[in-house]
């Protein structure tokens, strides 16, 4: 309940300096920041992922980010045609189709997800962003061409160049960094990292900062990323509020949200189906939306002047959703992890006390 009130009153305390400053979704400095928090969020995501975790389960999280994604679309424009009044509009059901990173970074520990599942989340809200941007591209070329991140389809394959470069000069770096240890080594470590975030927030290399969290990893700033990325969340709350300021049909975000949620649901248990069930629920119940679908929204505008009016409502039905059902399965006596040690066995001969121990049966950490 705290965090959804936390999200309210800074949607509200947004709304509000956004009623003094007028509408700034426009401006370049708004954007910029829309940027640096998604990769901000995208870092955070996959700097934390268990690496061996990812490679026992990479046919799932591959399936995740790429059918996934689409059929997440598919279902909420399937929504969206029996309500909306401009059939343009359903474009808007890509916005949402993604998991955003930068909500599961900062919900991240709160979360009941064994070791495994967080790894799959993570993973898909890291790399499903790329293919989002990629299905904008294709599906509104004109009202995206030259605007925003979503731009022509050239443009996005120069992103994904540049993004290769970035990941390959990343890759120097990091093993001469590695090799040079001391307190000037954390230091240089933690100045190129929030070099990197910048650079990928300027020109729009989203999935090169995705890829570099997966290896670029230095101890300092492992110690901050958590904080870092909550403090993310909360500034992207409150520039959603600000994005109220201009106009929200709450019939049509509500209903997009709602949408939303349940084409999660649906798609990650079809996905999931040889998982354990309450990584299965827990996983179907992962829908959060945040500053992706704000960055994607503000994209739109040119051509949808209402998009953002819709996409924010939205985001807040999502999260709400995802409160709701998470405090629900929690109560109900759904799903639930014991983080103490299991019962022990009596010792017989030749015998060891074993325990058992939440999550998965790989080790939890990071994998390097």
């Amino acid at each position: 309940m705290r965090q959804l009130g936390l999200l309210l009153g800074l949607l509200a305390a947004g709304w509000a300096v956004g009623n003094g400053t007028g509408e700034v979704s426009g401006s370049d400095a708004f954007l910029f920041a829309t940027m640096l928090l998604l990769a901000v969020g995208l870092y955070g995501s996959t700097s934390d992922i268990s690496l061996r975790e990812a490679r026992e389960h990479l046919g799932l999280i591959g399936l995740a980010v790429t059918v996934g994604v689409v059929a997440k679309a598919a279902l909420i424009a399937g929504v969206l045609w029996l309500t909306l009044d401009d059939p343009a509009y359903l474009v808007l059901a890509v916005t949402v189709a993604q998991v955003d990173p930068l909500s599961v970074a900062a919900l991240r520990d709160s979360s009941r997800m064994s070791p495994r599942a967080k790894t799959i989340l993570s993973v898909w809200a890291s790399f499903d962003d790329p293919v989002t941007v990629l299905l904008t591209a294709f599906t509104v070329p004109l009202a995206a061409d030259g605007e925003g991140i979503g731009g022509s389809a050239g443009g996005y394959a120069a992103q994904l160049g540049w993004s290769a470069v970035l990941v390959a000069v990343a890759g120097g770096v990091w093993f001469l960094v590695r090799r040079w240890r001391g307190r000037w080594a954390d230091a240089a470590g933690v100045v190129l990292v929030v070099g990197m975030l910048v650079l990928a927030a300027s020109y729009t290399l989203m999935l090169g900062i995705a890829v570099v969290g997966l290896f670029f990893r230095p101890a300092l700033v492992g110690r901050f990323v958590g904080a870092v990325t909550k403090g993310a969340y909360a500034t992207a709350a409150f520039l959603l509020g600000m994005l109220l300021v201009g106009g929200v049909s709450f019939g049509y975000g509500v209903v997009l949200g709602a949408a939303a949620f349940a084409a999660h649901a649906v798609v990650a248990a079809v996905l999931t189906r040889r998982l354990p069930r309450t990584d299965r629920v827990l996983l179907s119940l992962g829908q959060q939306n945040g500053v992706t679908a704000i960055v994607l929204a503000l994209s739109l505008e040119p051509a949808f002047p209402r998009a953002p009016g819709i996409v924010a409502p939205a985001i807040v039905t999502v999260n709400l959703l995802h409160f709701l059902a998470n405090s629900a399965v929690g109560k109900g006596g759904g799903p639930r992890r014991r983080n103490g040690p299991g019962p022990r066995r009596k010792r017989g001969p030749g015998r060891r006390i074993r325990t058992a121990t939440a999550g998965s049966a790989a080790p939890a950490g990071r994998g390097r």
